[in-house]
């Protein structure tokens, strides 16, 4: 279990102070732009930045100040760092024999490990004669090697293609669900943690603004500012509320509300091809709205068609 409580940096025009808890087994996604302070974050929970004030706790032990060595953290990066010289089989052991593990543990520990990442064939190759999703693999499995009590992973998946990112996510959240293990996991793309986290907390200029399951943070976004990070198009100033039937204030429409192929006309303003999907900017009683699916053929710039908007599904947000 980890716990963060009050954590607190300052640098030249930037202050963080966050609290956080992540359970036993669980990932927690941290979701932000850049500069909002996931990563430093996670540096100081790993002991790589000095804390101002607070304190971070992992399984009851406080570790505020404790160097990173002695904090059994795992640590996993987009840069792999894999040592180019040792084989697959060695980069997984080079911790456990540091720590000093009997012979007899490290082989087990890393033949469990490269099972469960699907590494056995290439134990004896050097990382160079891997793709870049096996050597991934082979990072993640040498984070894991020596059971840490927290994994921290910062932006793990970001060097790799979208098809090898979208494969390695599903292999990450196996192997952290086989593992049992409890994971701080940094993001920029809310796709991804949404995919692997149970819980994600979102955060705006060095403060969590909202944390919650994925489902729930998505459908119902703390205000504005969080909706449109989280990809939402359709948000309504009063104006555009109070032209659409909705009582005054700032209201979402999220995706399902709107529905094409029937209702009243719309003008298509804008047509963007997405492969298997199509966004349409549509004027819909003088205000604009966002719908994407799938819909072939897609209609021109100019043309109208029958658009459902279901108020009900409408939710007030915060400014």
């Amino acid at each position: 279990m980890l716990r963060v409580e009050n954590l607190a940096l300052t640098y030249p025009g930037f202050a963080l102070r966050v609290s956080l808890e992540v359970a036993r087994g669980e990932t927690l996604a941290l979701i932000g732009p850049s500069g909002s302070g996931k990563t430093s974050v996670l540096k100081a929970v790993a002991g790589l930045l000095p804390v101002r004030s607070g304190r971070i706790w992992i399984d009851g032990e406080d570790v505020t100040r404790m160097p990173p060595e002695r904090r059994r953290v795992g640590l996993l990066f987009q840069d792999y760092a894999l040592f180019p010289h040792l084989s697959v089989w060695d980069n997984v052991a080079f911790g456990l024999v540091e720590a000093r593990w009997p012979r007899p543990e490290i082989e087990a520990r890393v033949k469990e490990l490269l099972r469960l990442v699907r590494l056995i064939p290439h134990a004896q190759k050097k990382p160079h004669q891997l793709s870049g999703g096996e050597q991934q693999r082979v990072a993640l499995a040498r984070a894991l090697a020596p059971r840490p009590r927290v994994l921290l992973l910062d932006e793990p998946l970001g060097a790799l293609d979208l098809r090898l990112r979208e494969a390695l996510l599903l292999e990450l959240k196996r192997v952290l669900a086989e593992e049992g293990t409890t994971a701080l996991y940094v993001t920029h793309d809310q796709a991804e943690a949404f995919a692997l986290a149970h819980r994600v907390a979102v955060m705006k200029a060095g403060q969590i603004v909202q944390t919650g399951v994925p489902e729930e943070v998505y459908k119902h976004p703390a205000d504005a500012w969080t909706a449109r990070f989280l990809g939402h198009k359709n948000l309504l100033d009063p104006a555009a509320a109070a032209t659409l039937g909705l009582p005054s204030g700032h209201w979402l429409l999220p995706p399902f509300a709107l529905r094409p192929g029937e209702g009243e006309s719309a003008q298509v303003v804008e047509v963007l091809f997405l492969g298997p999907r199509t966004g349409l900017w549509l004027d819909y009683r003088g205000v604009r709205l966002y719908w994407e699916g799938p819909l072939f053929p897609p209609p021109a710039p100019g043309t109208t068609l029958p658009l459902s908007v279901d108020l009900s599904q409408a939710v007030e947000v915060a400014p």
